[in-house]
């Protein structure tokens, strides 16, 4: 797969190009709606191509993390015929941190078919590089229309683009605010569906939590010895790892960690890996476990203050790190996760801790997958422990439900919290991440930067601009972004033939979050290659 070349320089139209897309899942002929009023069949087609871009989105989930899910679809003018697939001219998504944005991938893609079409975006877009990309190519590729499903969540980004885009001449059409039509509903609750993490994090301050088990048709998840492979099938299985795939953190606790000796990985799911937290208030945990390995992932342990610090020490030497709170409990957890800007996280855990999380109200949503087995026994693990609950009405109704067979296993999922509606818009200082806790964000000597969706994200190591460095002989060499060369200069000077070979493999990578992952996980698999003592 080709790198797409870096983004334009100020001022600069973007010039055509190609930029790997990951295949729609399922290609199926978009409906044509019935004969109604023009006005009506309009609002229909928007209806349609809007729930098409945030389908284009989804296709983002866990590679772009903490960024919004952004797909761009691009109509061109009503054609005389009612299969609306032949309406599509270009189509794209933001495919990892720090790459061409979806205007762009969707505008080059259309081409020429671009002039008077209608750009359907899930997502107001967000210029967070101080280049207006998003814009600036949709403006020149001819675009007269856009349709947005929502406006951005943060509060130095909302509005913007919608404001640039009509100073250009574009006719904007924001649903919910221009375009209010029942028709609508339906694409509306895809567009917050697919930003969902972002949405919920911007509302309460804790990463978007997900609650995931599989059970027997009869509510266990293991037998009364405990063993618990497998519950579900394979199929089931798969789709377990692209969940991780789709997180920032999988959580377990450590009666998970002695049973099963899981590695947590999303193993088959190319690209995103998530770190792996364990949560132990007395760190009671094997001396030898897979979590252990930080070669394929890296793992936090989470546990009470002053717990076995010996073995802590053991944990360290292993590149495990520990983190200790004065009371570990999940709300706190959550927290500290916020502060990493972690966006998303999963919950693989057994009953007590997933009821611990649930009424600490940190659990957003559940994906339950029930196999058709039944395994009885009266002290058989249940998905979640005792809540409080005595009556039938106190119990928890999920939202939003859906039903999914997969082989011969049903998953169903829910939300336990509505998403959040945020208007009144979130400031935006509650979305900056406290990198040191002792600083504050409203100091106003101080400038924050860290993610590239941050007001001074231009100066993120993430941010999608080149640079230009020289290397140890003195020749000029270009770097696609600041974390590319970073990570390479890890092993550079070092005389070693692999060494070498690390840094070739880490410029080639085509995002910063790919160099970064490149980076880290060669440092700890071979630490006698960096050149000098580097943090990871």
């Amino acid at each position: 797969m080709l790198a797409p070349p870096a983004p334009p320089p100020l001022g600069v139209a973007p010039a055509r190009a190609s930029y790997p897309l990951r295949p729609v899942p399922s290609r199926r002929c978009l409906p044509a709606p019935r004969a109604v009023s023009a006005a009506a069949a309009s609002h229909a087609h928007d209806a349609v191509f809007l729930r098409r871009a945030a389908e284009v989105a989804d296709r983002s989930a866990g590679l772009t993390s903490p960024h919004p899910n952004f797909g761009c679809v691009i109509a061109r003018p009503q054609l005389e015929t009612e299969n609306l697939d032949a309406w599509v001219a270009g189509e794209g998504f933001l495919y990892a941190q720090g790459t061409p944005c979806a205007e762009l991938i969707a505008a080059d893609q259309a081409g020429d078919h671009a002039r008077g079409a209608t750009a359907y975006l899930n997502l107001e877009p967000g210029d967070c590089y101080g280049d207006s990309t998003a814009v600036s190519s949709l403006v020149q590729a001819g675009i007269t229309r856009v349709v947005v499903g929502l406006r951005h969540p943060l509060k130095h980004l909302r509005g913007k683009a919608i404001q640039s885009l009509r100073s250009d001449g574009i006719q904007v059409d924001v649903v919910g605010e221009d375009l209010q039509s029942k028709l609508f509903k339906e694409a509306l609750t895809s567009c917050l569906i697919v930003n969902a993490p972002l949405l919920y994090r911007a509302a309460f301050r804790v990463p978007f939590s997900v609650l995931k088990y599989a059970m027997t048709a009869d509510g266990k998840i293991a037998a009364s010895s405990g063993h618990a492979s497998w519950v579900s099938g394979r199929a089931s299985r798969g789709r377990v790892f692209e969940l991780r795939g789709r997180s920032d953190a999988v959580i377990v606790g450590g009666n998970t960690v002695r049973r099963d000796d899981p590695r947590l990985t999303a193993r088959h799911v190319k690209g995103h890996v998530p770190v792996r937290i364990v949560m132990s208030q007395t760190c009671n945990l094997p001396e030898e476990a897979n979590l252990w390995n930080v070669h394929e992932a890296y793992t936090i342990v989470a546990t009470q203050r002053g717990a076995r610090r010996d073995f802590q020490k053991k944990l360290a030497m292993k590149g495990v790190e520990v983190v200790e709170f004065d009371m570990l409990n999940p709300r706190d957890v959550m927290s500290y996760c916020y502060d990493r800007g972690y966006l998303s996280v999963l919950w693989e855990c057994g009953g007590t801790l997933s009821a611990a999380a649930i009424s600490a109200r940190v659990i957003h949503k559940v994906y339950a997958f029930c196999a058709p087995k039944i395994i009885g026994g009266a002290n058989a693990p249940t998905p979640v422990g005792e809540l409080g609950m005595n009556q039938m009405t106190q119990a928890i109704d999920l939202i939003d439900v859906s039903y999914e067979q997969i082989d011969r296993d049903m998953l169903m999922s829910g939300f336990i919290q509505p998403i959040p509606d945020l208007s009144p818009v979130i400031p935006s200082v509650d979305e900056i991440p406290s990198v040191d806790p002792e600083v504050s964000p409203y100091e106003t000597n101080i400038i924050s930067f860290y993610k590239t969706w941050d007001t001074f994200g231009v100066f993120s190591n993430f941010s999608p601009h080149p640079i230009h460095m020289p290397d140890e002989k003195g020749d000029c060499l270009t770097w696609p972004t600041v974390e590319h060369y970073y990570q390479a200069h890890k092993f550079a000077g070092v005389d070693n033939p692999q060494a070498r070979d690390i840094v070739k493999e880490i410029k080639k990578a085509r995002s910063p979050e790919e160099a970064a992952r490149i980076g880290r996980t060669r440092q700890r698999e071979f630490p006698e290659l960096v050149y000098l003592n580097i943090p990871l």
